[in-house]
């Protein structure tokens, strides 16, 4: 036959991609289940089964498709975000400076309903009071400080991981058709 033509390297460049999505994934599995048995966490599948979950497109889009499929997928890698985010100590300066800088967020249902303009110094009565929110604003600061820790160890952990030939990460400039997205 001839010479393989553009579209016929189209469906073996995306298998490859996808054997190194896939790759990834349960790499990042295996380093979270031997960090939970270093850490003397439950035994991840006591904690929820291995089952098919749906992503949602926030956590895609805030944590890379791989990073949010191995949490959907692996309990391990679940387990070990919440050991992570039980470590965080958030100060209460931090919360506080948050609420002050982001009083936007913190519109009063009434206010939201009167289409009050929050960068146009709304009046006091449209924020909701600080103690109302606090508790709220603590842990999202909690789960993104856990979710930087996350990230921190997944770079340590898989630092020393050598990757067969066509198993590398799919974002690896290093091989010819690698792809980065989002």
């Amino acid at each position: 036959m001839g010479a393989t033509s553009h579209n016929d390297a189209a469906p073996a460049r995306r298998q490859r991609q996808q054997r190194r999505w896939a790759t990834q994934i349960v790499v990042i599995h295996e380093l979270a289940l031997r960090t939970c048995t270093e850490r003397g966490l439950a035994p991840p599948d006591d904690i929820l089964p291995m089952h098919l979950l749906t992503i949602p497109e926030t956590d895609i889009a805030g944590l890379g498709s791989i990073v949010a499929a191995a949490l959907a997928h692996s309990p391990a890698a679940r387990a070990l975000l919440a050991d992570l985010e039980r470590e965080q100590h958030i100060p209460e300066t931090a919360v506080r400076d948050y609420y002050d800088r982001n009083r936007d967020r913190f519109l009063t249902p009434e206010a939201l309903r009167r289409g009050v303009d929050p960068y146009d110094d709304p009046a006091p009565a449209d924020i909701q009071p600080y103690e109302d929110v606090r508790t709220g604003i603590a842990q999202e600061l909690r789960h993104a400080a856990a979710r930087r820790a996350f990230f921190d160890w997944l770079d340590q952990a898989r630092a020393d991981v050598v990757y067969a030939e066509g198993h590398e990460h799919p974002g690896d400039p290093t091989h010819q058709d690698h792809e980065h997205r989002h």
